[in-house]
């Protein structure tokens, strides 16, 4: 309602109604305003009708509440994880039209029992590889979203590329089709699982949902497009295998660096191992804890196994911390050293050993993830203090009581998650007795 009209259209009576349009209470935008006397009605839009119109197409796409509702990586991820999505749509139609050929569709000489059997045999086997997939690595997908986004289309284009070589092999086609439908499987799995965490990751005002369902949109149109495109592609090569495969190793060389390009622009405030151990040195260095933008630009996007680093056997700080340890490995001489250094960690749910480089934190059953996340950190600052392949429990010890509280209070500052870090992926627990672990090693 308006109070501001004169005192003569007051007393005679008159009503102002403004109309607003949005999906949220937090998100909204006046369309109309409606003022009535006792003589007259005047009203006033704001906006043409094509602007409305393409502000409720454009709401079909973006989440409600754009660009405020999201994290500022949210564009240009979306906009290189489309093109990726629509180079993989075009491609697409070039593998299928192949591996429909190589089954025998179009040909008189082949059964349909026949082809239905090889079909129901590529889906089983996509089947049964998502679930061993699921079984290895399912734990290591959230806090790895990145490096397993990569790999999931590399999979994927893996995948396609054994569809494109079956007609080349027809006496082994099952195989091929078997292992092109294992490889996509892996990708399933892996794309499905990141996605869900950077949804989580670019939902600013708890609209995680929202932004799920215009991704949807967003894909949808992406898939229209690009079966359009793949279809016109499909007969323009159609005959000429020169051409097909030119189209192919083009549109998945684009397809890759879509994706690297993707994945490069997100700033992600989950932790995970080099996340952390990236933090920890620099804030040890300086006192400070870098933004979420400069971790991204350091960490390692491409998979462990594939950088250099491996075959120079250059291991950073966070490789050289193994978390969750089994207890069974524990040797003799291992529990000697233990019954020496637990005074280091009477109150904590976990204790730490380092044998030959390497640190290893073994948890207690009854630990929680603050728990977790703590032993990651006292670990990285044993593995970086170790000096003449002596561990220095004491200083590193020192350094916790001294200096942990102010890292996780300025990690949570600058927005980084600490809630849950690392303790879903941890396997292997224990159970210790403090009063009695030195009776029992004599």
């Amino acid at each position: 309602m308006d109070a501001s009209h004169p005192e003569g259209e007051a007393t005679a009576g008159w009503l102002t109604v403004e109309e607003w349009s949005g999906s949220s209470a937090s998100a909204l935008s006046r369309t109309a305003v409606l003022t009535a006397s006792a003589s007259s009605l005047t009203a006033h839009r704001f906006g043409s009708r094509w602007e409305r119109i393409g502000s409720r197409m454009l709401g079909a796409f973006v989440p409600e509440g754009f660009p405020g509702s999201v994290t500022p990586d949210y564009v240009p991820f979306q906009m290189w994880d489309t093109l990726q999505g629509l180079s993989t749509y075009i491609r697409a139609m070039l593998s299928t039209q192949a591996l429909l050929g190589a089954i025998g569709v179009g040909e008189q000489s082949a059964t349909v029992i026949g082809a239905t059997f090889q079909w129901f045999l590529r889906d089983l086997t996509g089947m049964l590889g998502g679930i061993l997939f699921t079984f290895y690595q399912g734990s290591n997908l959230d806090s790895n979203a990145k490096m397993w986004r990569l790999v999931a289309d590399f999979m994927n284009d893996l995948g396609m590329l054994m569809d494109l070589l079956s007609p080349l092999f027809p006496s082994s086609l099952i195989v091929i089709m078997c292992l092109g439908s294992l490889s996509r499987s892996f990708t399933g799995v892996a794309s499905g699982a990141t996605r869900a965490a950077l949804t989580q990751h670019f939902a600013l005002a708890n609209n995680a949902t929202d932004i799920s369902a215009k991704e949807g949109s967003q894909e949808t149109l992406a898939t229209m497009l690009g079966m359009g495109l793949g279809m016109l592609l499909a007969q323009i090569t159609r005959g000429h295998a020169l051409s097909v495969w030119a189209s192919f190793l083009s549109l998945t060389m684009f397809h890759m660096y879509a994706n690297y390009k993707a994945v490069q622009s997100l700033s992600l405030t989950t932790l995970n191992y080099e996340r952390a151990s990236i933090l920890l040195q620099y804030f040890k260095e300086c006192g400070e804890v870098l933004v979420p933008r400069k971790v991204s630009q350091q960490e390692h996007i491409l998979p462990s196994w594939s950088n250099w680093r491996k075959l120079n056997r250059i291991k950073l700080p966070h490789e050289r911390v193994h978390l969750g340890a089994k207890a069974s490995m524990l040797t003799h001489s291992d529990m000697l050293v233990i019954a020496k250094t637990r005074c280091h960690y009477e109150n904590a749910n976990y204790f730490l050993l380092d044998k030959q480089g390497i640190v290893y934190v073994f948890i207690h059953k009854e630990a929680t993830p603050a728990d977790v996340l703590r032993s990651f950190v006292h670990g990285l600052v044993l593995a970086s203090s170790t000096q003449n392949s002596k561990p220095q429990h004491l200083e590193a010890r020192r350094w916790m009581d001294e200096m942990y509280t102010s890292f996780i209070s300025k990690l949570q500052t600058e927005g980084y998650s600490t809630e849950r870090l690392l303790s879903h992926s941890i396997l292997w627990r224990a159970h210790w007795l403090h009063g009695q672990l030195d009776d029992k090693l004599k």
